[in-house]
């Protein structure tokens, strides 16, 4: 049985505070999804509803008021049913397991919903992430108009949930830095695996694939107890490693060439995220270490510009400083046409090479939800042309990094064949990524164990 934590009141309370003493909030979580047949994929539950319950359940919804009173609703116990689908927690042991005030069983949900709504004043739900919510909103709202004759008062006002709870996310307490930690160190050891059998496969003179070291990473994840990875493995060899989002496919890994990983597991219910990129039978060619350096160049910049009270936008500011003078230095990008490297940076130059931005928050979803947009400036706009769009682009202040707040940091370069382009960087592409969380006076890396400077990458294939 599952036990009662108290991050989960806690965070409730939080919650309930900003509701407004007459709100109410409706939070579902995930659906069960059919994969075909009589198979569904694997389930995961919904990060807004995990975060404030801990529970992993499907058919499953929280009702919390102004008042903090919170209401669960989910699967009844049914000795039949759970033969073939497992234990369920049930409406009777919620309260004392999940420290939930009360609960019913979700065939429930129509019938009481509206009574819960009654006399309210507002009724938060998170917008545009369940299909079919807003309507099942107005179902329940219909049912309290209809008793409006009785002097039941509808909710005038429907807000968004996500606003509140995104902010919330964004710092990481105690609790959730503590899973993040070890999820990254799970992903580190899968990272070094591939690596390490990379170079021994290689050696031994056996057919490499992608999917093979794919493999190597899950049975990591799942050896160190991770649920599932937290987003589909980036296993891509050679070439296959400009195309951004490529995923682990049957492409033969070669030596001579560099095999780039993003990959991370989710440890209860947390992500990590990290991307890799080492030579494939684990010695760099010269053309190679050349990129390589100035991507790992980069990203310690990044790294050094990530620290409480720098703006959000300033590790990749960092980085593309590096990036384009290595890029101006090597003869990927050539002075003559494209001018300094104030010049690179205020034209965007450096952009055929790399194109992404250097981070992303991460968290219980690994692209992690919260503004990027410091919200104390957020009515500060101005306008800027896009130098390669030519669209026009409102600015406003990038977010004011603060400690708790974990985010990415990837800086990487991507080399296609094009006119201009030195024949000895084609076809390479890079990319070095760590998590983070911001500290008082810097950054706590959780992903190093698994390393990034190319002796120390040369060392550990060996």
């Amino acid at each position: 049985m599952m036990t009662f934590s108290p991050p989960y009141a806690e965070r409730r309370a939080r919650l309930a505070a900003q509701l407004g003493s007459t709100g109410i909030a409706v939070i579902p979580t995930a659906p069960e999804r059919s994969r075909n047949r009589d198979s569904d994929f694997l389930y995961r539950h919904d990060s807004y509803f995990y975060y404030l319950t801990g529970f992993t359940e499907p058919n499953a919804w929280l009702v919390l008021d102004g008042s903090g009173h919170s209401t669960l609703f989910c699967a009844p116990k049914d000795l039949e049913r759970e033969i073939w689908d497992g234990h369920r927690l049930g409406p009777e042991a919620a309260p004392e397991a999940l420290g939930v005030d009360e609960a019913f069983s979700v065939s429930e949900l129509d019938a009481r919903l509206p009574r819960l709504l009654e006399n309210r004043s507002a009724v938060w739900y998170p917008f545009a992430t369940h299909k079919g919510l807003e309507s099942r909103i107005d179902g329940w709202l219909s049912s309290v108009r209809a008793r409006v004759r009785f002097g039941a008062l509808c909710p005038e006002t429907q807000r968004d949930l996500c606003g509140p709870l995104d902010e919330m996310r964004l710092v990481k307490d105690a609790h959730e830095i503590d899973i993040l930690r070890r999820a990254g160190r799970i992903s580190a050891r899968a990272h070094v695996r591939a690596m390490q059998t990379s170079a021994r496969m290689l050696r031994e003179g056996r057919d490499l694939r992608e999917y093979h070291l794919d493999a190597e990473l899950m049975h990591e994840f799942r050896m160190g107890g991770s649920q599932y990875p937290a987003y589909a493995s980036i296993v891509a060899a050679g070439a296959n490693a400009c195309v951004l989002h490529y995923h682990a496919d049957a492409a033969p890994v070669r030596a001579g060439e560099l095999v780039l990983i993003d990959a991370g597991c989710e440890l209860d219910g947390y992500a990590s995220d990290i991307t890799r990129t080492f030579p494939a039978n684990g010695k760099f060619s010269g053309p190679q270490r050349t990129l390589y350096d100035i991507v790992l160049q980069s990203q310690y910049a990044a790294v050094a510009a990530t620290k409480a009270g720098n703006r959000f936008t300033d590790p990749h500011d960092a980085a593309v400083k590096v990036l384009a003078q290595g890029m101006l230095d090597v003869g990927l990008l050539d002075a003559n046409k494209v001018g300094s490297l104030e010049d690179v940076i205020e034209q965007r130059a450096y952009f055929p090479f790399y194109m992404h931005r250097t981070g992303h928050w991460m968290g219980m979803d690994v692209h992690d939800c919260g503004s990027y947009v410091e919200p104390t400036q957020a009515g500060e706009v101005s306008e800027r042309k896009d130098p390669l769009s030519g669209e026009t682009v409102k600015n406003r202040p990038s977010r004011i990094l603060r400690p708790g707040m974990v985010l990415t940091i990837e800086p990487g370069i991507y080399v296609r064949p094009g006119e201009g382009v030195p024949e000895q960087f084609h076809h390479i592409g890079i990319r070095i990524e760590d998590d983070a969380i911001v500290t008082a006076d810097g950054c706590e890396l959780l992903t190093r164990d698994v390393p990034v400077d190319g002796d120390e990458i040369e060392a550990l294939m060996r």
